[in-house]
């Protein structure tokens, strides 16, 4: 097993730093493998449909991003494909998915503080989706969301365009996630585990608000209280914190995603 050579701070908490560009781009693709177990796990997976990237820390217009036609469940580091700014696969072998370049080039060119960005077509999330409706602070959980995420409220079919993408990218602004309607959810970190954090978390706040709705009226937590929340639960530190027990079950369970 390979893993990854860092200097760890000494909060265990806290997020790692790296003695080298070699050892931290290392570091992101075992989080980005990691993450596609996780999300496999979690019932993600949904045929051709969704994906992970993770910037390269060297070359920062290039991204790392599953290959497209193989299953979340079996990803391993070495599968990987590092992709450029015109979609072309420069290292690892297998196809970029088009949805997933079109997307999520997009947005690591708008964001330059975006390290990760997950999308997939998760069921509550894209069952929220269908509502055109952004989420609201009806659980401390929904909070980390409340005024931290947008609507993309424009669907116009399969995302194919790098054009369509750049307006996914606009519409997500400066927020953590993007709810796109009729379509699904996305969310975006400074650490691939952050970014697959708020993923599970949002997919999860969807959940939650469409069976408290199918029972009644929720109760919403008010505003002050919302955002305080939001201000301490909602940070990046706060997401790559959420993802590190997942991480440890899943590198646990399935060493084999080192590979």
């Amino acid at each position: 097993m390979v893993q990854t050579s860092l200097v760890r701070p000494s909060n265990p908490f806290q997020p790692p730093t790296f003695v080298s560009i070699e050892s931290e781009r290392r570091h992101r693709q075992e989080r980005l493998a990691a993450a596609f177990r996780v999300f496999a796990r979690l019932g993600f997976a949904q045929g051709l449909a969704g994906h992970i990237t993770a910037r390269d820390p060297e070359l920062t217009d290039h991204f790392w991003v599953n290959p497209f036609g193989i299953h979340f469940s079996r990803i391993r580091v070495s599968d990987l494909i590092l992709v450029n700014s015109e979609g072309q696969v420069v290292q690892g072998e297998g196809k970029v998915s088009q949805a997933a370049f079109a997307i999520h080039s997009q947005i690591h060119e708008a964001r330059p503080d975006v390290i990760a960005a997950a999308h997939a077509h998760s069921f509550y999330g894209k069952t929220w989706s269908s509502l055109g409706r952004l989420l609201d602070p009806i659980t401390q959980d929904s909070c980390a969301f409340y005024q931290d995420h947008a609507l993309f409220d424009d669907f116009t079919g399969i995302v194919l365009e790098t054009s369509e993408g750049k307006r996914i990218a606009q519409g997500l602004g400066k927020n953590k996630a993007a709810i796109l309607r009729n379509h699904g959810i996305l969310t975006v970190g400074h650490s691939v585990d952050e970014a697959a954090w708020w993923y599970i978390r949002l997919e999860d706040t969807a959940k939650a608000q469409l069976l408290a709705e199918a029972v009644g009226k929720p109760i919403l937590i008010d505003h002050d209280i919302a955002l305080k929340i939001q201000q301490r639960g909602g940070t990046h530190q706060a997401g790559w914190g959420g993802f590190q027990y997942l991480w440890d079950e899943i590198t646990h369970d399935q060493p084999d995603l080192f590979d």
